[in-house]
């Protein structure tokens, strides 16, 4: 399979393809869907989760991967806290951490018991798909802001004083645990690789992520048993400091030219980096913008194509199709 080929540097017979987001708002059965359930619901829900998974897969039957339709907040659900999805407005924790005390009441999740539900889907996955099954969980970091904030934020003050502060290893040391095992369980259910999603880290410093979040992103990495990607977003300034960290594959976003990245990243496999807003772009003008990363990579062993972020919701279906093709065509050995 050259996804896992370019995962390994081995050769590969054209550049693997696939996008962050690729089962979702974009897509017109996947809006059906959810039209009758929720997106909580979706997760929690093996037929359904394995539904949307393949969803992409059946529309652009030339991707190189399917990623486990999930969300990184259904981890955070059994230690006791309180999200729900907002429509137009995203996640909402009703019970945010504030303070030490409330680290110390959160619960230790018993997860193949809680999250049996996420497992299943792999299984039922891995009964169905040719191609390599990706499972993912959110960075200790970003778990954090999200129950420091209550949601999504833009500046992460909170978060950033709670960093300071004796109660933030403590939160790290139990997210860290549940994240470790999360993937863990995730891959002896079947996926091939696991993501971590570092969506938030770009707002801290080099000093910042080197004290209060490279370590337990360490710890998770060098825990798992299948290869591993390691991706955040605005992370130009910590690319160094996220590869010593670890992972199989770097995932680069769209805000630093991928060459750029691959030199200052040495010799590891990397994925990325097309923006986003480029397939909202007429088909000529986005086909341009694939051509400039595939010139970066400049053929060399262990890329794989993505965007530098997730698909976006406007993103028109004619233009994903395209790029898969246009990867494929252009980088065929």
């Amino acid at each position: 399979m050259r996804l896992l080929q370019a995962v390994r540097k081995q050769p590969v017979d054209r550049t693997p393809v696939w996008f962050m987001r690729q089962a979702g708002r974009y897509m017109p059965e996947y809006r059906e869907l959810r039209k009758k359930h929720q997106i909580l619901d979706v997760c929690m829900t093996p037929e359904l989760a394995a539904e949307v998974t393949l969803q992409p897969i059946r529309r652009f039957p030339e991707l190189d991967a399917a990623i486990l339709f999930s969300d990184i907040l259904v981890l955070v659900r059994p230690m006791g806290i309180q999200v729900e999805f907002i429509k137009g407005e995203g996640p909402s924790i009703s019970n945010p951490v504030m303070s030490e005390a409330d680290v110390d009441k959160l619960k230790v999740p018993d997860l193949d018991k809680e999250l049996k539900p996420v497992y299943d889907a792999i299984r039922i996955l891995k009964k169905e798909l040719k191609v390599p099954l990706l499972g993912f969980a959110g960075a200790p970091f970003t778990l954090a802001s999200y129950l420091i904030e209550g949601g999504p934020s833009e500046g992460f003050a909170k978060t950033k004083a709670m960093m300071k502060t004796p109660a933030w290893p403590k939160l790290m040391d139990k997210l860290a645990a549940a994240v470790t095992g999360h993937l863990r369980l995730q891959a002896a259910a079947g996926v091939d690789a696991v993501q971590l999603f570092d969506s938030w880290i770009g707002h801290v410093t080099p000093d910042e992520y080197r004290l209060h979040a490279q370590m337990w992103s360490a710890m998770i990495l060098r825990a798992q048993r299948v290869p591993t990607i390691h991706f955040g977003t605005k992370t130009a300034p910590l690319l160094e400091l996220m590869r010593d960290a670890g992972g199989t594959v770097m995932g680069v976003d769209f805000r630093i030219p991928l060459d750029e990245a691959w030199k200052r990243l040495g010799d590891v496999a990397v994925q990325g980096n097309l923006d986003p807003a480029a397939l909202l772009l007429p088909k000529a003008e986005c086909l341009k913008a694939v051509d400039d990363v595939l010139k970066r990579a400049a053929g060399r062993k262990g890329h794989i194509f993505n965007l530098g972020h997730g698909i976006t919701p406007e993103t028109p279906m004619e233009n994903v199709e395209a790029v898969i093709q246009h990867v494929h065509a252009r980088t065929a050995k």
